[in-house]
């Protein structure tokens, strides 16, 4: 098993999956997609298990593609609809935008806090001469990270919207990783990934990225993140250890 270590003798940047690693939102969107796919599915099928379902079909996927993904997994298939439908219908659409109505509620409300222990890695990252990024697939990532009063620790941000703009594909295909290795001027092989999603770890082994990551979400299976591409696995940003290069002081 490797060590929690990001040596920046071979790694230059860190990219992070922000749902999970940087910002502690799982749960709001985990009870939002319930509040949703359970009106939907009365009378249906079971109810949506705020855990395995989430981590299984939902967990950082764009948000359409969640849907289907989720809905497959019961043999359900809906139409798709359009940005158009009204929230709550009984289309892809329809129910991704009442997903989205009650997570922004949330946020608006109570705010989105970062993850302490990833905050201070960040610090040690960048004290050390690294560079970081931040990706997520939805298209609230940027009003997240804002939120959260972190956006001045990334050298690049890129969210939904920026993916849809480009047409990029979402995890775990690894093209919002790629995008931000590129934005970063450094080849895959010189950047590490962390995620807590498995979509997010197969986006990271897919990619060739020189470190995999793999954060343990409450309910979340280490073993699991090993077999969708984690080569390193934690509880929290907390246990990873940085070692080497440090920026000269300047005057």
């Amino acid at each position: 098993m490797s060590e929690p270590v990001i040596d920046l003798a071979r790694i230059s940047a860190v990219v992070f999956d922000t749902d999970g690693v940087v910002t502690d939102t799982a749960r709001g969107h985990a009870a939002a997609w319930k509040h949703v796919f359970d009106a939907f599915l009365r009378g249906r099928s079971e109810p949506f298990d705020i855990r395995d379902d989430y981590l299984r079909h939902v967990d950082g996927r764009p948000r359409l593609d969640g849907i289907r993904t989720f809905l497959s997994s019961r043999g359900i298939t809906l139409p798709e609809g359009s940005a158009d439908d009204e929230p709550g219908a009984a289309t892809v659409h329809g129910l991704g935008l009442a997903k989205d109505e009650i997570f922004v509620a949330q946020v608006d409300k109570y705010g989105v806090a970062a993850f302490p222990a990833t905050v201070a890695l960040l610090h040690e990252l960048r004290r050390r001469g690294a560079r970081t990024a931040a990706v997520s697939p939805s298209l609230h990532g940027r009003k997240l990270v804002n939120s959260a009063g972190v956006s001045h620790l990334f050298d690049e941000l890129i969210d939904g919207n920026d993916a849809a703009l480009m047409n990029l594909p979402g995890m775990p295909d690894p093209a919002l990783f790629m995008e931000a290795a590129r934005r970063l001027d450094l080849p895959a092989a010189k950047v590490a990934v962390a995620a807590a999603a498995l979509p997010g770890t197969e986006a990271g082994k897919k990619g060739g990225f020189g470190l995999v990551v793999g954060v343990v979400r409450e309910g979340g299976e280490p073993d699991e993140l090993r077999e969708h591409g984690a080569g390193v696995v934690v509880t929290g940003l907390g246990e990873i250890e940085v070692r080497g290069r440090v920026l000269p002081l300047t005057t």
